[in-house]
């Protein structure tokens, strides 16, 4: 099957080089090519060029697809959700308003505990169907790869719950996804620590690994969570079930958790808006990828994580949407972009990049996804004509999107 996208008004996030990330000044490096065509075969970019150098004869395809002076970009990448959710929390959002920190509506009984108890109460089918939902919403603004985390369970029968919906999410959305176990998000309720880190060790993640039903694993290693130690124990028994860490660190506090983090080779260290300036030290010349949550900032009214310091000491960064019930319910990467932008001072290109390439690697999944390269899966959306791509970013509330194309391969 022979795909022809013609009459592009501007291809960006080309790649000639299949970059698996973009680091330091390399980040703000978005190839565009103007008034361009788009070929793809078998659900892989095969080619792209000119109009104007296009071949006399034209280009054989099954199909074509006119642009109308659209721009092509490949679609968002989002490293770090928790869609898979039962109900809303507008309630705390409320509580928000009237003064109340995270942690303070965590200590009342709130935040993650309030989704345990409504996730225990829903069907697997409930929460597919819910999730589906949110997985056609964000399709359509754009994203084609998502992260999605366990962590609302809090005890084995919902955690394996959660798991098994994200495995059937992975089978039916058009969309690529990959899991991340997440059982140390919270302790659950009526548990001691030592308790619940034990659980998790000694019977969820034996579970987990027998099922396959994860790709990652994730600890909230962070202030009033868990701690390092915890943190590292977590991780070990992970890496025996081949889980490979994405961690929560430094949303609360400088946490330990990116140390912990890079120790155990961790493919991404989230959140990070608490991250000190020897952290960013850290981790340098690691493969692990700083994840920033613009949309929590945002919506928790929170520092914004140091992102044009780690870009300036030569650092990628990739920022995800945290689309969650609580702190972030909204998985709009167009809007993460924005934010990006206006409240950590990236440049537009930077931006873009960190919402695709660098998203895809925090995800493992950079060779084939994030990029307009010959060879990788052609995942892209065309939008409505553009001035230029610094508009999408700038425009923070206009709707672009015209037409998503995804190739699960």
């Amino acid at each position: 099957m022979r795909l022809l996208v013609t009459d592009i008004g501007l291809l960006a996030g080309i790649d000639r080089e299949r970059s698996h990330r973009l680091q330091g000044r390399d980040m703000s490096r978005l190839e565009t090519l103007s008034d361009a065509w788009l070929l793809v075969e078998d659900g892989r970019f095969k080619d792209f060029g000119t109009m104007s150098a296009m071949p006399p004869e034209g280009i054989a395809a099954d199909r074509t697809e006119d642009a109308r002076g659209g721009a092509v970009l490949p679609s968002w990448c989002d490293s770090h959700t928790h869609l898979v959710f039962a109900g809303s929390r507008e309630h705390e959002f409320v509580d928000k308003i009237r003064g109340l920190s995270y942690v303070e509506i965590a200590r009342r009984g709130g935040g993650i505990l309030n989704s345990a108890d409504l996730l225990h109460s829903y069907t697997e089918q409930q929460l597919y169907d819910e999730a589906m939902a949110r997985l056609d919403e964000i399709r359509m603004k754009g994203t084609g790869c998502v992260e999605i985390k366990s962590g609302y369970g809090l005890n084995t029968r919902d955690e394996l719950k959660m798991l098994r919906v994200i495995r059937r999410l992975k089978e039916d959305s058009q969309l690529t996804v990959v899991s991340t176990f997440l059982g140390a998000h919270a302790i659950g309720r009526g548990m001691t620590q030592p308790d619940y880190v034990r659980l998790v060790i000694d019977e969820m993640l034996p579970e987990v690994g027998r099922e396959r039903l994860a790709d990652f694993i994730d600890v909230f290693c962070d202030k009033g969570f868990f701690t390092p130690e915890e943190t590292d124990r977590i991780l070990e028994a992970g890496a025996k079930w081949g889980l490979r860490p994405k961690i929560h660190a430094d949303e609360l506090a400088s946490s330990g958790g990116v140390e912990v983090g890079v120790k155990h080779g961790a493919l991404s260290v989230d959140h990070l808006e608490n991250m000190t300036e020897d952290e960013i030290g850290i981790l340098r010349d690691t493969p692990t990828m700083p994840t920033a949550l613009p949309g929590t900032s945002f919506f928790l009214n929170m520092p914004y994580a140091k992102v044009r310091k780690m870009i300036d000491s030569g650092l990628g960064v990739a920022i995800a949407s945290d689309y969650n019930p609580g702190s972030t319910p909204s998985g709009d990467m167009k809007f993460v972009v924005s934010l990006a932008c206006i409240k950590m001072r990236m440049l537009p290109s930077e931006a873009i990049n960190a919402a695709t390439v660098n998203g895809a690697y925090a995800m493992g999944l950079s060779s084939d996804y994030g990029s307009i390269a010959v060879g990788k899966v052609a995942d892209f959306f065309i939008t409505s004509p553009l001035s230029s791509i610094d508009f999408i970013p700038y425009a923070y509330t206009t709707p672009i999107v015209e037409k998503v194309f995804l190739s699960k391969i």
